[in-house]
């Protein structure tokens, strides 16, 4: 969890913006970033699930190593 210090600015009386340091705003992207990376696994895991696969002895054989 991200701990966050938000500076709340005013218009006419209404809350209009928040302003945070720049090093939160960058943690912010990093767990955005990651969170999307980690939908698009999921998607990817789902998508592959009924995908023919070939165990590590049988990938060395067909590549010859």
């Amino acid at each position: 969890m991200i701990t966050l210090h938000p500076n709340i600015l005013e218009q006419n009386g209404k809350k209009q913006f928040a302003v945070i340091p720049y090093d939160e705003f960058l943690k912010i992207q990093e767990e955005l970033s990651d969170y999307e990376d980690l939908k698009e696994l999921r998607q990817a895991k789902k998508t592959e699930k009924n995908a023919p696969t070939l165990s590590l002895e049988e990938a060395r054989k067909e590549l010859g190593l």
